[in-house]
């Protein structure tokens, strides 16, 4: 069995055995990694940290899980970077929400309203139900009138 840096087995975290795919809190540093990468050029702990409302020393952890599970290189006090499985994740955590926020935005939803429920509910949604969204919001994206429809039934109060 491999060994890892931080010198436990590869299969395990904790003496748990890791999740074939990240936890939803593991989707949330990705995403947020990526996405101050993509701003600054790189993400350092304490960025991470800032934005995402916690204390530095869960970021550290999560940094090493993180790393042990093979989406990111990290080096204490030299900073981190994305593996192509990090990114590949991050990826498809910031298609799945702009894929919700593009069909939230549809219905007049406030950005504010969005935000919370995107955030509660993106990483519950299997990548079925995210096409499903995605081909709806197409389709009335495509059909503008069936949406004023749509909108025309709900200030009614129609069903």
């Amino acid at each position: 069995m491999a060994i890892l840096a931080s010198g436990r087995p590869a299969a395990y975290d904790c003496g748990r055995r890791m999740p074939s795919s990240p936890s939803q809190s593991a989707e949330d540093y990705l995403e947020r990694i990526h996405e101050l990468m993509e701003a600054k050029g790189y993400a350092r702990v304490v960025d991470i940290a800032h934005s995402l409302n916690v204390r530095q020393a869960s970021v550290t952890s999560m940094v090493q899980r993180l790393a042990d599970a093979g989406y990111l290189k990290y080096e204490k006090y030299r900073g981190l970077m994305l593996t192509d499985a990090g990114q590949a994740v991050a990826v498809k955590i910031r298609k799945r929400h702009a894929t919700l926020k593009r069909f939230f935005t549809l219905f007049n939803l406030s950005p504010e309203t969005q935000a919370v429920d995107i955030e509660g509910m993106e990483h519950h949604l299997s990548p079925e139900t995210v096409d499903c969204l995605a081909d709806l919001a197409t389709y009335f994206e495509a059909h503008p009138a069936t949406l004023r429809q749509f909108h025309r039934s709900r200030r009614n109060g129609a069903p």
